[in-house]
C-alpha cells in the first residue's frame, strides 16, 4: 500500500511539473499563431476570438469541481441559441469554415494551455465534460463519473487520440474504458511516462495530419 501511494505521489508531482513546463513552452511556441488565428476568426464571422464554457474538472465522490475552459471560437455566435446544448456532428452547420480547420488541426485548443498553467487542467487526461450532459451520462454509462475522480481533465488524452471529438452518447460510452485505462497507468511512474509520451506523439500526428473533427 505504501509503495502504491508513494508511486502515485511521485507521478502526481512529476506530472504537474511537466504540465507547468509544457504549458509555458507551448504558449511561447504558439504565441506567433495567436494574432493570425484571431484575424482569421474575426474577419470571417461575428463574435469574440476566444470562447469560454463551463466544464467539469477534477472531482471526488463528494464534490464536483467546475472551471471555465478557454478555446478559440470555432462556431458561429449564439450557435446553440435555438438548438440548446448539443454534441458536434459531422458537417455541423454551427461550425465556421475557419473553425473546421482549427478543429481538424486541434489549434482551437491552444488557449487551454492557460487552463493547464492555472492548474484547472493537465496536458493529458480525460476530456472535460459539460455539466449539462454530465447527469445524463452518469445515469446511462456505468462508472462514468469515476473516470475523473482525482484526475485533472486534459487537452489531449488516450481517449481523444483514439476517437477524437464526441458526436453522441455512444462515443462517450466507448471512451470511458480509455479514461479508466489512463487512470490506471498513473499507478506506476514507468507506466505513466510511457503512456504520456505515446499520447503526446500521437497528438502531434493528429495535428499534422489534420485528422481532428
Amino acid at each position: 500500500m505504501y509503495t502504491l501511494t508513494n508511486n502515485k505521489t511521485s507521478v502526481s508531482i512529476t506530472k504537474r511539473s511537466f504540465d507547468v513546463i509544457g504549458s509555458v513552452v507551448g504558449l511561447i511556441l504558439f504565441l506567433p499563431l495567436f494574432p493570425v488565428i484571431a484575424l482569421a476568426i474575426i474577419t470571417t464571422s461575428k463574435g469574440p476570438v476566444l470562447y469560454k464554457q463551463t466544464r467539469v474538472g477534477k472531482s471526488t465522490p463528494e464534490h464536483m469541481a467546475l472551471f471555465e475552459i478557454i478555446k478559440f471560437r470555432t462556431m458561429y455566435q449564439d450557435a446553440e441559441a435555438k438548438s440548446g446544448a448539443a454534441w458536434a456532428a459531422d458537417n455541423d452547420p454551427r461550425i465556421t469554415p475557419v473553425g473546421r480547420f482549427l478543429r481538424k488541426t486541434r489549434l482551437d485548443e491552444i488557449p487551454q494551455l492557460i487552463n493547464v498553467l492555472k492548474g484547472e487542467m493537465s496536458l493529458i487526461g480525460p476530456r472535460p465534460e459539460r455539466p449539462v450532459f454530465y447527469t445524463k451520462l452518469e445515469r446511462e454509462i456505468p462508472f462514468f463519473a469515476d473516470r475523473t475522480y482525482g484526475v485533472l481533465p486534459g487537452i489531449t488524452g488516450l481517449a481523444q487520440v483514439n476517437q477524437g471529438y464526441d458526436t453522441s452518447i455512444e462515443d462517450v460510452r466507448s471512451k470511458v474504458g480509455y479514461d479508466h485505462s489512463y487512470a490506471l497507468s498513473q499507478s506506476s511512474f514507468k507506466s505513466w511516462l510511457k503512456t504520456d509520451l505515446s499520447i503526446l506523439l500521437r497528438t502531434i500526428v493528429v495535428m499534422v495530419d489534420g485528422r481532428g473533427k
